[in-house]
Order: structure tokens, then sequence, then C-alpha cells
């Protein structure tokens, strides 16, 4: 047995129940972990409130970090007692222990925490399928300007690191003066309040009315339609998240009426299909935060029994960087 978030029913934060359930004994292909730390991610909102539906009774969490406890037939890739993160589904990883699937469980290096595994995993692999393969049809190159909004989150603050390091012109939106400071503190080109400013005309006088390349959007309904407009002809819509709510249907001739351009929606779980295409991209990211380059940036911390209120935070904009629950 082992303490676990498990939800009943979607809903508010109030449905998060903290539980004892049973834990078991890892079949073929799965491993037993014991988590050290578990990331916080906004999608777990969207579990929770039931935009992407569970079949409930249902765990909750994508990501963690701890030890391996025991591996079930046919798992080569790890050992008992070995350091380890992920970011994976099914959910579930808002638990003590658990029993999960080995394939996108990876080593962990000795010189990250598990704090630091279990905050970067889902954000940083995310920041790195869309800088590195979520690309225009012409291209990045050293130089261009791209849109990132929400910046100053987890998987923002990634993303302006690493695009400065790929030599990118990140144009950062944020929701407040200290946001946007945060994100050029860590690498932005420029930083936009868009509470205060119009970012469209932003963009356009950054990039001396050219427009970006391409857009990376997890904000969804309330920034679609501007971010659009912020594309040079031929560029990139890269949409990842809702957390303003889904983009609404559109016609397709509203693309060509803005300069024909591309629209994709893109997750995770289809870039890390295969435990080799995980390893892979783990190990770019380890790299990366071994380097130095990218720095996991850690703003809150919550005991596991204090869930719902961190889900209040995520939903309510009150946080930046990573957010973790601790064990």
């Amino acid at each position: 047995m082992g303490l676990a978030v498990h939800i009943r029913q979607h809903g508010g934060p109030e449905v998060l129940e903290l539980v004892n359930a049973a834990v078991g004994s890892p079949g073929p292909g799965e491993v037993h972990i014991r988590h050290h730390a578990i990331g916080l991610n906004f999608i777990d909102c969207y579990h929770r409130s039931g935009l992407y539906p569970l079949q409930l009774p249902a765990g909750i969490g994508m990501e963690g970090a701890g030890v391996v406890l025991a591996l079930g037939a046919g798992v080569e890739h790890l050992q008992v007692g070995e350091r380890v993160a992920y970011a994976s589904t099914p959910p579930g990883s808002y638990c003590e222990e658990r029993i999960m699937p080995a394939r996108c469980v990876c080593r962990l290096p000795d010189d990250i925490s598990f704090e630091t595994g279990a905050a970067m995993m889902l954000k940083g692999l995310t920041a790195q399928y869309l800088l590195l393969k979520t690309r225009p049809v012409e291209g990045l190159q050293a130089g261009d300007a791209v849109l990132f909004h929400a910046a100053a989150g987890g998987v923002g603050l990634i993303a302006c690191q690493w695009a400065r390091a790929l030599g990118l012109q990140l144009i950062a939106t944020a929701g407040s003066d200290e946001k946007c400071q945060l994100a050029l503190a860590h690498g932005a080109a420029h930083a936009i309040n868009y509470r205060r400013e119009d970012f469209v005309a932003r963009v356009r006088e950054i990039t001396a009315g050219q427009g970006v390349k391409v857009v990376y959007d997890s904000v969804g309904k309330d920034t679609w339609e501007k971010s659009l407009d912020c594309l040079r002809p031929f560029g990139l819509m890269a949409s990842f998240g809702n957390a303003s709510g889904p983009v609404p249907p559109f016609a397709p001739a509203l693309l060509g009426a803005r300069g024909s351009l591309y629209v994709t929606r893109q997750t995770l779980f289809t870039h890390i299909a295969t435990r080799e295409a995980t390893q892979a991209m783990a190990d770019a990211l380890f790299a990366v935060v071994q380097s130095g380059a990218v720095q996991i940036r850690i703003d809150q911390r919550y005991p596991l029994g204090e869930v719902q209120q961190a889900h209040r935070d995520l939903e309510a904009r009150r946080t930046t960087g990573c957010s973790v629950l601790m064990l």
C-alpha cells in the first residue's frame, strides 16, 4: 500500500483525493518505482477537469523521478536500485509508489537531482520537440525570430534557454512585467506583457513588419487568431496546449488569406512512442542540462497532501517555472 492521489469524478481541484492504494508487482515490460519527487503539469488539470477524459476512478500525473524497486520480465534497460525519471502515460504519478510501463522510464544521471528530474522530463522533452522537431517548412536558422506564449512557465523558461543556445531570437509573451523579466533573464530576446500590449503590433515592430516563422502556443483559445496574424507567409502555427480553453473550429481558408500558413497540433507522446525515441530525446535533454545551457527553475514545491492547492495555483496562473510535489 502507498499514498496516492485519485479522482472519482471529473471536476475542480476538490475532486483530488489522497488515498491509500495497493501497488502490486510489475508484470512483463513494467517497472516498480518509489518516487522521490513528482512533476506538476497543466495536462494534469485537463485530466482532472475532464477536458481530456479518463476512465474513472483514476490516478493522475504524468511525470516523476525516483528509484527502481523491481522489474518485470523483459525489462533490460533498467536495473533495481537505479535512479530514474520519466514523462509517460498512463496517468498516475501522484503517488508514493507505482507500477508502470518501463518503456518511457530513463536512467537519471547522478548529477541531476530527483527534484530536477521530476520537474524537467515532460516540460523539457516538450521544449525539445517544439524547437528541434516542430519547425516551419522553410526551417529555422540562427537569428530567426519565433514567438512563444506563456514563456515564464515551466516549458517556456526551458524553451527560452534552449532557443538562445540554438541562436534563435525568441519573443516571449507573459501576463505580467515580472514574468516578462523572468523570460528575459532566461534567454528571451524580447518579452511582451500581453495584458497591456498588443502582442501582434509588438511582434510586427520587432520583426520589421515581417512576422515570425513559427508561433509556439500552449494558451489556445485566447491567443489563437492573433497568433496567426504574427506569422510571416508560409509560417507555422504550432499548438500544444489549451490553457485558456480549446481552439474553436475555423475555416481552412483563413490560413490561405493570411499567407498560406501551416497549422499543427503536437503532443509529446507521439514523439516518445518508442523506447528508442524516448531515450534519444532524454539523452539530449540531460546533456543540455548538464552543460549548463539550460537550467531547470523550480519555483513551487508542495507536499503531496497539498495537491489541491497546487492545482488551484496552476489554473490561476500564479506559478512560474516548474512545480513539484514532494514526498
